[in-house]
């Protein structure tokens, strides 16, 4: 890589590393596998950077979904899942807004991973349908109804307490 391209690289990490290390916990569900989604997809991305330098997060973005898709799908993948147990009671020092956030991040987990996905990426992520269609590889169409879907589910789990807006 270019020293310019390093550079560039190298800022790129350091600006964008926190939101994506989110999106990255927010698609695995625990903080160990995040890192390694997240080393995994710029590692590929740093292969590409001269190509995509000019929208590197979308290409991340992209990579860390299919990497994911990819995890979620190998049989090796499904015999260890690490389990994030809360507090049966909430400590002193909690607010009912972290209780919301734990219930929430309990409730995507028990989700399937591609209505998981759909959510992150539209609701925490704020992006278009049709950029969450090219991102997974399927239509306006089935982003909405999986969208829909998983709300509707994640109401069931959660009550109508959380409302998610569009």
């Amino acid at each position: 890589m270019h020293p310019d391209q390093q550079r560039d690289f190298t800022e790129f990490v350091i600006t964008r590393s926190d939101r994506l290390i989110r999106l990255a916990y927010l698609l695995t569900g625990d903080q160990h596998a995040a890192e390694d989604l997240l080393q995994t997809a710029l590692a590929k991305t740093a292969g590409h950077w001269r190509r995509i330098r000019d929208s590197p997060e979308a290409y991340v973005r992209r990579v860390m979904y299919h990497e994911q898709a990819g995890r979620w799908r190998s049989p090796r993948w499904g015999r260890e899942r690490p389990v994030l147990s809360p507090p049966d009671r909430a400590a002193g020092d909690r607010t009912d807004e972290v209780e919301t956030r734990v219930t929430l991040a309990r409730a995507l987990r028990t989700l399937p991973p591609r209505k998981r996905a759909v959510l992150v990426l539209r609701y925490y992520e704020d992006l278009p349908e049709s950029e969450v269609a090219r991102i997974m590889g399927c239509s306006v169409g089935t982003v909405r109804s999986q969208t829909h879907q998983a709300v509707a589910r994640l109401r069931e789990l959660i009550g109508e307490t959380i409302t998610l807006e569009a």
